[in-house]
């Protein structure tokens, strides 16, 4: 069985330096159980989680109402970058996604040190969404510990990725529609308190404070917590390979879901801002619940406060499935071990659905002895993590779009103002990178995946060597 691309193998037609498409027989197939719904969904679901119930507060008290700016500007650039990958997924749906996209583009190298980090961000997202929900569940019904519900957490959504592709997919659209009638139900609320259309009394414009309260160095620390808020919108070109007609499927979900992210989360951060004061501890511990208590329905927030639990569990869910098709690429090409790619009867790898779980299942010993502040330092890994893989999809869009144009290529879906707007998006990308290495608080995160960059590169690129002994590693980026 050959996974589904599109009417031309684009990949194959633009100098595929790294690999020909993915075939995968016997044991090695994936089976395409997901619907465009699923694809819509997933997300979605992937990108309202623990970025946005818990980062959009530390993110406001890092940079005060600036955050709403910094939200503004990381949303823009996201839907900039989707477009970009909508681009390339919607001419060749694969598993590995971006990594086996910037492969192509820029070498194996850069194929290897693209999945495996995006790989090991994954499973720290899928630790902190664990996290954020038991440290959630813990407040509100108590019952157990955080790393008790964490535990529970983490085995129960190991086995229900492990079910099967089309559970699964079912399970995440509904998950992930309960996400959104709340977020819109949260954003009416909100409104209607700060327009004076409740019973209790509204503060106007008068709560935001000092507009820069921690100068340009907190604009710089919100900027990595906020890309981390979005982080995951990406996983859609990973699970398309598992859709049917998967070309016209990935086009249809990237047009309908940037926008959606974006007003989803700038109208959420600005409702927090406006309703709660400024230097209100709710902001940073339980933004949106402390929301919905300020307008005087702590009942409603407590009932909510079980939706982000499920919100949280969901996000939890589709990044799991992700980090486990990622690893699965990167198997097939060679780039991790075989038995990455060795499937049950239902089309589930199960050993790199099991290696992509095991962080979060050391995080609850973890929390047993740190306690919360092993979530805390989970949200700020990942952050600069997130722009490598934004900055590599535009470079990789750059070179793979020349060499579609260069062949005549069809393709189903391009992007904007090209090559105009992937420029401008690298330079804003290059920019918030300058400023993390300016500022002090954020300089040893920016260093620290700066380095693992180029050990995983360094990596992919010995390993195609020694295998290729023969083959010019020099990628072509004409």
């Amino acid at each position: 069985m050959i996974l589904p691309h599109g009417p031309k193998h684009y990949a194959r037609l633009v100098g595929n330096s790294e690999s020909e498409p993915i075939e995968v027989v016997d044991e090695r197939r994936l089976k395409g159980g997901l619907k465009p719904r699923h694809l819509v969904m997933m997300s979605l679901g992937s990108a309202i989680g623990a970025g946005l119930f818990v980062g959009s507060g530390q993110g406001i008290a890092l940079a005060g109402p600036a955050a709403l700016v910094a939200y503004a500007v990381i949303g823009l650039i996201i839907v900039s970058v989707m477009r970009m990958l909508g681009e390339l997924a919607a001419s060749d749906p694969n598993p590995g996604a971006f990594s086996h996209y910037v492969g192509n583009a820029l070498g194996p190298g850069a194929g290897f040190m693209m999945g495996w980090l995006w790989w090991i961000q994954m499973t720290i997202v899928v630790a902190a969404e664990a996290l954020a929900a038991a440290t959630t569940l813990q407040e509100l019904v108590g019952v157990l510990p955080a790393w008790g519900w964490s535990l529970i957490f983490m085995i129960v959504f190991t086995l229900l990725n492990l079910s099967g592709v089309s559970n699964f997919g079912e399970l995440e659209f509904w998950f992930s529609l309960i996400k959104i009638i709340f977020i819109v139900v949260f954003l009416v609320i909100g409104a209607a308190y700060l327009f004076g259309w409740t019973s209790e009394p509204s503060p106007g414009l008068s709560n935001p404070g000092e507009f820069l309260p921690n100068g340009v160095g907190g604009i710089a620390a919100a900027l990595l917590v906020i890309a981390f808020a979005f982080g995951g919108i990406e996983i859609i070109a990973i699970a398309a390979a598992e859709t049917a007609d998967p070309g016209p499927s990935v086009t249809k979900a990237i047009r309908t879901i940037v926008w959606r992210i974006l007003i989803f989360y700038v109208g959420s951060v600005a409702i927090i801002m406006l309703v709660l004061p400024a230097g209100d501890p709710r902001i940073v511990e339980s933004p949106f619940v402390g929301v919905l208590e300020q307008i005087g329905l702590p009942a409603v927030a407590t009932t909510l406060g079980i939706v982000i639990v499920v919100a949280l569990l969901s996000s939890l869910n589709v990044n799991l499935y992700g980090a486990s098709r990622m690893l699965y690429s990167l198997s097939d090409r060679g780039m991790a071990p075989k038995i990455g790619t060795r499937t049950q009867a239902n089309g589930v790898p199960v050993a790199a659905v099991l290696a992509s779980i095991v962080v979060g299942f050391l995080m609850v010993p973890a929390t047993y002895v740190w306690g919360d502040q092993v979530l805390e330092r989970l949200l700020a890994m990942v952050g600069s993590t997130l722009l490598v893989t934004w900055i590599a999809i535009a470079a990789a869009q750059l070179v793979l779009r020349r060499r579609a144009d260069r062949n005549d290529t069809h393709m189903p879906m391009k992007m904007w103002g090209y090559p105009y707007l992937t420029n401008l998006t690298l330079l804003a990308l290059a920019g918030i990178v300058v400023l993390g290495l300016t500022t002090e608080s954020v300089r040893g995160q920016v260093l620290s995946t700066a380095a693992l960059v180029v050990v995983l590169w360094g990596i992919g690129a010995y390993l195609a060597r020694r295998n290729s002994p023969t083959a010019d590693p020099t990628p072509d980026v004409r």
